[in-house]
């Protein structure tokens, strides 16, 4: 038995409501079970209860037992004073306000059978633990469990965006540039793209906006690319000359190459494709964040993503080595994924930052105009029942399985709630 499990019943009134009396013989009604309290002090607020004839408002502490009232040490807290009930499982001790008064107690009784579905959830090792009766759960609970997680995996994305944006000084071009720097490394490569748009800020790159050799120069330059040497490539000589002359006028101190990544990787997902299409990009979208709040639809938003790269990469892969002619461009696939994790979360902060409504529903809607993903744990989901039907749905079943189902979070879960509650 936990805390949280008697939490859950007193919040859901899921115990026995007639017959009520407390550990001095008084009669109870619960009238109201009051608010959870996230922060200290008593864990419901507020809450409304009539003992004997009289109504009183205050705050209900729960414990297992009555004696880790005295083991929590509130008796001789004053934010406790104000705890008209105390509700336990076992009634073990009297317990008193600083004061020496006596707070009634009650013994909290419910169904055994809720209580034993909690437990099989809780220790299932099940892929999700509720893997065996989820099926039984109507599609109106789930889908609208599923629109809020859709929208809690947005505003829990926002935090990340937040961060970045106050080490940006509240630079929303600065930001956005450097979260899709991050989602061009798609997985592998994340990290060394993040480091590479903070070692660059994005200013001095947009000071040669118009040169796109100046900014494949930038970008290949600190990324660590351009220390090798390869007499007869002349676009790869050329590029570390421009380099050499930027690094110096910027300052730069560039990374090592030793951090990317091309192991397991197809060709053309290697970092140097990809951070040619990052240049083409920059050069093509000057303001690039800006024109995305301005678009209204993904056929508009994938025009800004329409790019080619330089020629010298429509036969390489990376420097120094020919290849068949194929142009590198960005892929549906590789766009859709920008979308889902640069566009809608950094326009879901920015709408949510600046108090625009109709931009965060945007945001949203550009998620249910894009297919659902298709990995391992939504194609999971999928063979139990659990259809996605686009990118909105495929992001709530991701932060249910990651947020939820991992953690074992059945009693904060509306589906899991539901079968516990509904348990026979």
């Amino acid at each position: 038995m936990t805390e949280e499990f008697l939490h859950y019943i007193w919040k859901y009134s899921l115990f026995k409501k007639e017959g009520i009396f407390t550990d001095t013989g008084d009669k109870i009604e619960i009238i109201n079970p009051g608010k959870p309290n996230t922060n200290q002090g008593p864990d419901f607020l507020n809450s409304i209860i009539r003992i004997g004839d009289t109504k009183w408002a205050g705050n209900v502490e729960i414990h297992i037992n009555s004696s880790d009232w005295i083991k929590h040490e509130h008796k001789n807290d004053r934010a406790y004073d104000n705890v008209i009930l105390h509700a336990v499982l076992n009634n073990d001790r009297t317990v008193r306000r600083t004061n020496g008064g006596t707070i009634p107690t009650i013994e909290l009784k419910f169904s055994r059978s809720v209580y034993n579905m909690y437990s099989k959830l809780i220790s299932s090792e099940l892929w999700i633990p509720c893997e065996n009766e989820i099926g039984k759960i109507n599609e109106t609970t789930t889908v609208s469990w599923l629109d809020k997680l859709s929208v809690e995996r947005m505003e829990s994305k926002t935090r990340s965006v937040y961060s970045t944006l106050e080490k940006t000084i509240n630079n929303w071009e600065e930001t956005f540039y450097i979260h899709l720097a991050r989602n061009f490394g798609f997985n592998l490569n994340s990290l060394p793209f993040e480091m590479l748009a903070k070692s660059l800020p994005v200013k001095y790159l947009l000071k040669h906006k118009n040169d796109l050799t100046q900014i494949e120069a930038l970008l290949f330059g600190q990324a660590g690319f351009l220390n090798d040497i390869y007499k007869e490539d002349e676009y790869y000589r050329h590029l570390k000359k421009e380099y050499r002359y930027l690094q110096r006028k910027f300052m730069l101190n560039p990374l090592s190459n030793s951090i990317w990544r091309f192991l397991r990787l197809r060709p053309r997902n290697f970092p140097t494709i990809r951070i040619a299409q990052f240049a083409a990009l920059i050069y093509r979208s000057n303001g690039l964040f800006s024109r995305i709040i301005s678009c209204e639809s993904i056929p508009q938003l994938k025009q800004n993503f329409e790019i080619k790269t330089s020629g010298y990469w429509n036969n390489h892969y990376i420097f120094g080595k020919e290849s068949e002619e194929k142009p590198k461009y960005i892929g549906k696939h590789a766009f859709q994924t920008i979308v889902i994790n640069t566009i809608v979360p950094v326009l879901f902060a920015y709408a949510r930052y600046n108090g625009r409504e109709e931009l965060k529903e945007k945001a949203l809607k550009f998620l249910t105009e894009i297919p659902t993903e298709n990995n391992c744990i939504i194609r999971k989901w999928a063979k139990l029942g659990i259809i996605s039907k686009n990118a909105f749905y495929s992001q709530a079943l991701l932060q249910l399985k990651n947020e939820y189902c991992n953690f074992k979070k059945c009693l904060k879960c509306r589906i899991g709630s539901k079968i516990i509650t509904t348990a026979k």
